[in-house]
């Protein structure tokens, strides 16, 4: 794949009680509530923390979680400060780590958070992240938010590897120009089309998949016992999600 060679400038937007990040153009790259800095404020955003509904909750702190595109932090911040997980983000932009830790409060590295400046690409197929990545979070997008920059089988079952054997992926599928069924069938490929739930798409057009290293299909009541306690300790709105979000696997 050819891939930019300049990167876009990063710049910001306040509007309310809410900022923005931008990549040079109007499309939001990520954003953060200036009187709750930690909390996560965009739906699809939350939603990438479903992989919280496959975890015992008490295990969440001992977990590893990994940001492949860092946004404005949101779920970096979260992971590391609210969730108190190892966390590791791989962002390309480093001028997106420097507004982050300007902007958007984002911690300086210590013993739990790590932010590695690199391709995506070429980073999860380094060997010390093989099989180390309990939650996988791939929010790839350029400038112009058109389509996932990373997007095929062999992306994917990259992915795949880094995870622990009960370890999940979920992914942003949004864009004017991709294709959810091209995307899900590549997702579907590298993990296996009966590792896979997802989301009904946003109001904005977010869909979030998720990809289970090894397949399993929790009983609803406790999906719902989780749902339940991961709004109770995080103050996510995961009971809601449990109406949105399916096995696709479902005959």
């Amino acid at each position: 794949m050819k891939r930019r060679t300049t990167l876009p400038e990063v710049n910001f937007s306040d509007y309310g009680d809410v900022r923005y990040l931008h990549l040079g153009t109007e499309w939001v790259q990520g954003s953060m509530k200036l009187d709750a800095p930690f909390e996560i404020e965009l739906e699809y955003v939350q939603r990438m923390m479903a992989w919280l509904l496959f975890v015992e909750p008490a295990e969440v702190p001992k977990r590893h979680a990994m940001q492949l595109g860092l946004g404005a932090g949101s779920l970096t911040k979260f992971c590391r400060k609210t969730l108190r997980m190892r966390t590791t983000a791989i962002e390309l932009n480093p001028q997106v780590l420097a507004a982050c830790r300007g902007w958007f409060k984002l911690p300086a590295d210590d013993a739990r958070l790590r932010v590695v400046i690199a391709d995506a690409q070429d980073e999860i197929r380094k060997p010390e992240w093989q099989g180390t990545v309990d939650a996988l979070q791939v929010d790839l997008y350029d400038h112009e938010a058109a389509a996932p920059v990373l997007d095929s089988e062999d992306f994917y079952a990259g992915c795949r590897r880094l995870l622990t054997e009960d370890g999940c992926m979920t992914v942003n599928l949004f864009g004017r120009s991709s294709s959810f069924d091209r995307s899900l069938h590549q997702i579907g490929a590298a993990f296996g089309e009966e590792a896979l739930w997802a989301f009904r798409p946003t109001r904005e057009g977010n869909t979030i998949v998720l990809a289970q290293r090894t397949p399993s299909r929790p009983r609803r009541n406790l999906l719902a016992e989780r749902a339940q306690s991961i709004q109770t300790r995080w103050g996510l709105p995961a009971p809601k999600w449990l109406r949105v979000f399916k096995y696709l696997a479902e005959p």
